[in-house]
């Protein structure tokens, strides 16, 4: 996460929390020194057993909404500094652009920065890898993953 000229006043470190599929994760704390790198991999796993054709999956994943947060650790409970939010159909499946790059590949978004947030808005740099796969229940429909 860039955010060039800012410094914070608060010392206490900071995470990303990530909301995806209905399941929260959140990185490894780091110090409050921008740039921040968050070098990790959050997995995460989900089994539609309702779904049955990949029309029904698209449509459920564009009502479903990504959130990424940008939080320091200030007392009592973390202060929210920086948020992102996107349905999770073009979280995970961006549309390809006309600029460098490969879909799927490393990306960059603008977060919203938080009222009390002082500065230009935090520029996240990341990539998602999606792998949607069959798999059969035990009743010989299949289901996706």
């Amino acid at each position: 996460i860039t955010c060039p000229g800012v410094l914070l006043k608060d010392k206490q470190e900071l995470y990303l929390s990530v909301f995806v599929l209905g399941q929260y994760k959140r990185t490894e704390c780091v110090p409050a020194v921008f740039p921040l790198f968050f070098q990790e991999r959050l997995v995460f796993e989900k089994t539609f057993a309702d779904i049955v054709d990949p029309g029904d999956l698209v449509k459920l994943l564009e009502v479903d909404t990504a959130v990424l947060e940008l939080i320091q650790l200030i007392p009592p409970a973390g202060k929210v500094l920086a948020t992102y939010e996107e349905n999770t159909r073009d979280f995970l499946f961006p549309d390809p652009k006309l600029t460098h790059g490969h879909r799927g590949l490393e990306r960059e978004i603008l977060m919203k920065r938080s009222p009390s947030f002082t500065g230009i808005a935090p520029k996240l740099r990341f990539s998602t890898i999606s792998l949607i796969s069959d798999s059969p229940l035990s009743s010989g429909r299949s289901h996706i993953q």
